[in-house]
């Protein structure tokens, strides 16, 4: 009995350990022949490529040194049309947003009491007139002394001057255009009672667009009547508009510590209107750094850095680089340090990425010389 027991765990224990050993056998084999088969470990040909990434060059591109301010836009000339007295308007003469000359009729004021004085002016004129007619006719006969005729003429030119001041007060009651311009919108009609002061319609002359805009004393040395400049509104999106610098200011302003400069734009077909905030952009010069695109620069807290792909033994690398950015035009960014031109960084989907992490340049060929054809892959268009 005790033999049998015996038998039975010895049996037990041989079979324990052929399981084990197959185990180890299974397990050396598959070490064996990822580190050293065909197809195998990340030294392999095959495997381990890492990440696919886009791939962008670090290029030379021109950067502007620019100075930003807001501004308002004004018509070349803009006046409130208004009346000088309380008066019944007796004829609206024009039409909402009607393009009108120097001196066009707009607007009648009633004006009975003016054309009553005129009347009486022109009797007084015509009294004058046969009054120093006869007497002069007299002085010359010598029937009437000469001073008798100086009267007369004196009477009658009193009489003139009072018909052209009748005259003068009827032309008040007609409202004209000071300058050629367009109307804007207006809610007077016959029948209204205008007051001084109320406006009766808007004339903007918009062939030009003046924007006044202050601009910090320190750049005053930059600032030069004709310096070319660009402005664009909220209302074209990134569309500019050319301009230059009419005049400057000849005060700063001691609160602001700034100086008032005057620019004039172009304005064909009206499309800036007065009133307009416009985002004014006055250049200094332009300058050639190396730039990579938006897409490829993460911000972190007040720094920034690019993933930098680096060639090695084993394959290309991301290498955590943090750079120096400047300006921001037209989707690329300025690196003031950190990347020379040529450098190749990854493009988009930083995020993704680890540093020091393998990666694979979309378009580069895999297998054997698969790193030095990712040197020379190309430029993405989207990057470049």
């Amino acid at each position: 009995m005790i033999r049998r027991h015996s038998f039975l765990v010895i049996a037990a224990a041989v079979l324990g350990l052929m399981i084990v050993a197959a185990v180890l056998r299974v397990a050396f084999a598959g070490d064996g022949g990822s580190a050293g088969g065909p197809g195998g470990g990340r030294g392999g040909p095959g495997g381990g490529r890492g990440q696919t990434v886009s791939e962008a060059v670090v290029t030379l591109r021109p950067f502007s040194d620019q100075i930003n301010v807001l501004g308002v836009a004004r018509g070349r000339r803009s006046v409130n049309i208004t009346s000088s007295t309380s008066e019944l308007i007796t004829a609206v003469l024009f039409s909402d947003g009607q393009r009108v000359a120097a001196g066009t009729p707009l607007v009648q004021l009633q004006a009975r009491e003016e054309d009553a004085s005129i009347i009486q002016a022109r009797a007084q004129v015509a009294q004058a007139q046969r009054e120093y007619d006869r007497f002069r006719e007299l002085a010359e006969r010598g029937v009437a002394p000469r001073v008798s005729a100086e009267d007369a003429e004196t009477a009658l030119e009193t009489a003139q001057a009072a018909l052209s001041a009748a005259e003068a007060r009827r032309g008040d009651r007609m409202i004209r255009a000071p300058f050629a311009g367009t109307l804007g919108l207006s809610t007077v009609t016959a029948g209204t009672l205008i007051s001084p002061g109320a406006v009766i319609a808007t004339l903007d002359d918009t062939s030009v667009i003046r924007v006044d805009f202050p601009v910090p004393e320190r750049y005053l040395g930059v600032l030069r009547q004709g310096l070319p400049i660009v402005a664009t509104a909220d209302a074209y999106g990134a569309e500019q508009f050319s301009g230059r610098i009419a005049l400057i200011d000849t005060r700063i302003n001691e609160t602001t510590r700034a100086v008032t400069a005057r620019a004039e734009f172009p304005n064909p077909g009206g499309r800036i209107r007065p009133g307009m905030l416009m985002r004014v952009g006055i250049q200094q010069g332009q300058r050639q750094t190396p730039s990579v695109p938006e897409s490829a620069i993460q911000y972190e807290g007040d720094g920034a850095f690019v993933y930098r792909i680096a060639a090695g033994e084993r394959g290309s690398t991301a290498q955590r680089v943090t750079v120096e950015t400047g300006a921001v035009e037209n989707g690329f960014v300025e690196i003031v340090s950190g990347l020379s031109a040529s450098d190749r960084v990854v493009g988009s989907g930083l995020n993704r990425i680890q540093p020091n992490a393998p990666v694979t340049v979309a378009g580069a060929g895999g297998g054997p010389g698969g790193g030095a054809r990712q040197g020379n892959a190309q430029v993405p268009a989207a990057t470049r």
